[in-house]
């Protein structure tokens, strides 16, 4: 099996399934990951690519994935490819490669409108206070 490591952007936010069956959860999102090169004349060029993501941990769709992944975010995912195939409704077979996540990392940067904890104030040493040995 092929591993892959994809370092990206979410295009939307993530979606949150249930298996018709099971009950199952699970997260599906797109991937947008953008290579920038030189082509041989020197000029500037680049190349964005999406991925179809899916994640079949249901712990981490539910307590990881859905509360901290929005879209814009930028993410790490690994995990391996696989062929996708489906009849569409028109009867033609149809083909996509996924990318099935292992694991998954939120790389985007603490928001400045969030509130930081100022750490307390140091209690001033009083002489009266008892030595706890």
């Amino acid at each position: 099996m092929q591993s892959v490591t994809i370092e990206g952007y979410l295009a939307a936010d993530p979606s949150i399934l249930s298996a018709q069956g099971s009950g199952a959860k699970r997260a599906s999102f797109r991937l947008i990951e953008t290579t920038r090169f030189r082509r041989g004349d020197g000029q500037p060029g680049e190349r964005t690519t999406g991925f179809n993501c899916v994640c079949f941990n249901e712990a981490t769709a539910e307590n990881y994935i859905a509360p901290f992944a929005k879209k814009g975010s930028r993410v790490v995912v690994q995990g391996h490819v696989e062929n996708d195939t489906w009849t569409g409704r028109d009867g033609l077979t149809h083909f996509d490669l996924r990318l099935v996540v292992r694991d998954m990392r939120i790389k985007t940067r603490r928001d400045e409108q969030a509130p930081v904890r100022e750490p307390e104030p140091e209690r001033p040493f009083d002489l009266d206070d008892e030595i706890p040995f």
